[in-house]
């Protein structure tokens, strides 16, 4: 077995809202290996944002790491300084965010956010880094790159300002590359387009890719692995084609069971929908018991252990323990 590029393990994450507080991730471990491509899917809301902005640690104030590890070429980035935290962000791990207008400093020109990679990372005198800015951006498909280089994020559309902020990872250069729903807001014709440029990116610099989404297709076609989450606790891992094949955990299968087909008339069952609300934070055992057709006693009181299914398959689910097929 290879050893994974990043590792995280039993990870916990509190969030503090008035009075109280919540673990909104728990229990969390799943690797991401060197040059793959490695999805987190679930719906909205189930975690897998604050998962990413856990590893990059980038938390709001409310937000406490309460338990767990995670491992990222050797260092143990929940106990580096800030500091050495600066350091791995962006020349280690970058990050595409959901909304790239939010995520590029709106009074820098999209030309000198890339050049001050260039320079910051790759030590670029600012004349070379200025003119391979313009050339990067022009490699990710901005047309009069020149002109575009001299624009700020507000004059750029969605798709044009993610691919700044793809050009300003190539710059970096990284080893993992983090993309949290990148084409959300974007017309089809341009979502796969940026998805087939962060395909070309991972491959060019070597990077492993986590790719956070709800989308199944996607998902189908870009992954090589596969991590699914529901209210903040992990509930499957597999290779792709053995979790669309075989899906262990009941969660999955009425995910795979929900999407929307062409050649087929839809029916919803709304006794057995998914509906993410009224989650029971508090329940220490698996999180999908109030909506899992199969809960048993055991469910409500026990989170479950991983369970192998199959080479490389594993499944958090009583119903395995049972034996139950």
């Amino acid at each position: 077995m290879v050893e994974p590029l990043l590792r995280v393990r039993d990870l916990r994450l509190d969030i503090r809202d008035e009075d109280q507080s919540r673990a909104v991730l728990l229990d969390v471990d799943f690797d991401v290996r060197p040059n793959e491509v490695m999805g987190l899917v679930g719906e909205s809301g189930s975690g897998k944002t604050m998962t990413a902005l856990t590893i990059m640690r980038l938390l709001p104030p409310a937000a406490t790491i309460a338990a767990g590890r995670i491992d990222f070429e050797g260092l143990d980035l929940l106990s580096l300084p800030e500091s050495g935290m600066r350091q791995v962000r962006g020349a280690r791990i970058a990050m595409i965010f959901q909304n790239p207008r939010s995520a590029l400093n709106p009074l820098i020109r999209a030309g000198d956010q890339v050049s001050r990679a260039l320079m910051l990372h790759q030590g670029m005198p600012k004349s070379q880094a200025s003119q391979e800015a313009i050339e990067l951006l022009q490699h990710v498909g901005i047309s009069d790159a020149e002109s575009r280089a001299r624009a700020y994020p507000h004059q750029l559309s969605g798709g044009m300002a993610q691919r700044v902020l793809i050009a300003t990872m190539l710059a970096c250069q990284p080893a993992l590359l983090i993309a949290d729903e990148p084409t959300t807001g974007l017309d089809v014709t341009i979502q796969a387009q940026i998805f087939e440029l962060i395909k070309e990116v991972q491959a060019e610099v070597g990077a492993s890719l986590l790719l956070i989404t709800h989308d199944l297709g996607v998902v189908s076609e870009v992954c090589q692995r596969v991590a699914v989450m529901y209210a903040g606790q992990i509930m499957e891992q597999a290779p792709v084609q053995d979790l669309f094949q075989r899906p262990g955990h009941p969660y999955t299968e009425l995910l795979l069971g929900s999407i929307l087909r062409v050649d087929e008339a839809a029916e919803l069952d709304m006794g057995r929908a998914i509906v993410f609300a009224n989650i029971d934070y508090a329940n220490t055992g698996c999180r999908f018991a109030n909506r899992c057709p199969y809960v048993m006693e055991v469910c409500w009181s026990e989170r479950p252990e991983a369970r192998g299914l199959a080479a490389d398959h594993v499944v958090y689910c009583h119903l395995r323990r049972e034996g139950t097929p």
